[in-house]
Formats: C-alpha cells, structure tokens, sequence
C-alpha cells in the first residue's frame, strides 16, 4: 500500500480486513487506519529543555493549557504492551490513562478536551473503540462489532463519533450518535474509506480512499449536507489527515512525511520524515504541530540540542520553524499524539 521511492513501502491491500484483522496486518495497516508507533527514550535534559523552552512559553493559552494524548509501546508480538498518556506540552503532568497487552490505536479528543475516543485490540481479539471520561476516569465500550474498528473522532459539539470499520467486510466510514448507539453507514464504496476526523464547523469531514488507484490513497472531504466527497489536492501519496480548527490548515503523511498544508494555496510544508509513517498534528490554535520520532531518525538537532537515542515527542512551530522534544516515560515506541485543549 505503500509508496515507492528509494526504500519503497510494502503493498497492503487494506480491503482484505474482513472479520477479525490480524495484529499483524493491523500494524501493517497503521498508515491507513491512523495507528502508528516509535521508540523513545530522550533523556531528562531533554525534558528539562522541553519545560524550559521559551517556545513553550510563548505559546497560546489555548495550546499551553491542553494535553497531548499518545501511546507508548513496548514488545514485540504477543509481548507487545501499549499504553496510552496525557502529558502537557512542556513535558509536565504525564498521566497514564489505559494499558493492555496488545495494540492502542489513534486517540482523538473531543472539542472540549473532557473526552479521548481510542481504539485497543487485545490479543486475538478485533479492535473496539473506547471512550475515556476525564471527569470520571471511566473507560466506556462504545463500539464493540465484528471487524477492524478504528480512527474515532468526536462532532465538535461532543454528540457523535466517526469512526471506520470492516464490519461490512469492506473498510467504511461511519457515524454514531453517542447518547443512544444509533449509527450510520456514510461511505458505500468497493475501495477502502478510512481515517474520518470532523471539520470544526460539523458540516463535513475529511478522510483518506484508494478509490481512484487500490492502495495509493488520497484525501477527500465528504459534506453532509450533500453526502458527496471532493478530492483534496496533494500531489501523490497522503492519508490521515485532520483539519485546523479555524479550517485553513491540513495536517497529514505526505508520502512518508508528516506533513502541513495551507489549503487556501495548497502549499505543503514537511516536517520530517518520522521513520515511523506517522502523520502531523495540529494544536488547537493551528500554530505548531506534533509528530513522533523514530530513533534512527533523532541524529538531527532538535531544539537547538542533538537528541539521544531512541524517539520522541516533537513540537514544532509553523510560524517560527523552531521545534523541541519530549521524551517518553518508558523508553518505548511513541505513536499518534494528538493535542486537545
């Protein structure tokens, strides 16, 4: 499924997840199903320089006071342990909210930062999608059907959740209304519809589809209003994309990079490239974005300091095109961090 270039990706065919998905293949898959990974093990005066980094002073309210969620992983196959964080933007308040042994998989915030939709697969199990509760620190079962399911994303107004699945042996997009299960199948396509996430305005969303070539996928924005979906421009490979909140930016895997466009011009700028195929992602003010960072990928400066071995947390800044890393708590893989308010 992957692209080409110099080390090229590997095929996968993603419309053969019918039923229950192997953990392999759903790892495989992690490009096309928002679920990625990377090693860290920063060290503490990396930590330190992520506290005391006067770009995350400078930072708006609305960013500095919101948490970045992401899975630390640790193992290999059946040993594989994952285990899902918050941790504010300076490096500060690491909380553990959920571990398995098994697979997380693409946590996504609610608008108001009260609730993280997750994805978690067990051994020998599908995966099902979860609803953690800050206030309450309760983990609801909101998706439990046959098949692969996977990349939620809250309605800004915290009433319904996109999601992909397989559940009718094809990868689809669909839409549940939270308050009493009620769900609806949005994308009827033979191709494979995956990684939903909502405009903040509600009036659409956009996603990634090999619709027009198996397995070099594309992003389209599908409307409500008329239940049709508009290619969005990229210039070759992209998947997993997210939209700022005031609906100028795209954050997305440009090939192997993560990635930023400005959508009123269609400029894209790459970040990095991870090691990992993991995509960007935007704060909520859309003024920096986040990315992991594989450790064969960490020889380069960061924050005006060369990092040490294993991955992290990288936070970059669009407008001063400076960045900074924070290091995981294990020393484990970091995958698809996300930053709510």
């Amino acid at each position: 499924m992957m692209l080409e270039t110099a080390l090229s990706k590997p095929t996968i065919d993603i419309r053969r997840l019918n039923g229950i998905a192997p953990i392999s293949m759903i790892s495989m898959l992690a490009v096309l199903s928002g679920c990625q990974t990377m090693p860290n093990s920063l060290s503490k005066a990396t930590s330190t320089m992520a506290m005391n980094n006067p770009l995350t002073l400078s930072m708006p309210v609305i960013d500095r006071k919101g948490y970045i969620a992401y899975v630390e992983e640790q193992g290999v196959g059946a040993a594989k342990i994952s285990t899902l964080y918050r941790i504010r933007p300076d490096g500060r308040a690491r909380q553990l909210i959920d571990q398995l042994n098994g697979y997380i998989y693409a946590p996504a915030w609610s608008a108001d930062g009260q609730m993280l939709a997750y994805s978690k697969q067990a051994s020998r199990q599908h995966p099902k999608i979860y609803i953690y509760d800050v206030k309450s620190g309760s983990h609801n079962l909101v998706v439990n059907v046959e098949g692969s399911n996977l990349s939620p994303s809250f309605s800004p107004d915290g009433k319904k959740l996109l999601y992909s699945s397989t559940v009718g042996g094809n990868a689809d997009i669909y839409e549940m209304r939270l308050s009493d299960g009620d769900t609806k199948q949005l994308t009827t396509l033979p191709s494979t519809e995956v990684q939903p996430s909502y405009a903040s305005d509600g009036q659409s969303f956009v996603y990634t589809s090999d619709k027009v070539s198996a397995g070099r996928p594309s992003i389209y924005r599908y409307s409500f209003a008329t239940g049709n979906a508009a290619l969005i421009s990229t210039r070759g490979y992209a998947a997993s994309p997210q939209l700022s909140l005031d609906g100028q930016r795209l954050a997305y895997l440009n090939g192997r990079k993560a990635a930023v466009m400005t959508l009123t011009n269609g400029q894209a700028i790459n970040l990095a490239e991870t090691g990992l195929d993991e995509p960007a992602r935007l704060s909520p003010s859309g003024q920096y974005a986040i990315y992991p960072m594989h450790q064969s990928n960490l020889g380069v400066q960061v924050g005006g300091q060369s990092s040490q071995s294993g991955g992290s947390l990288v936070i970059h800044s669009l407008a001063g095109n400076t960045s900074y890393a924070i290091s995981s708590k294990t020393g484990g893989v970091v995958r698809s961090p996300i930053w709510g308010r």
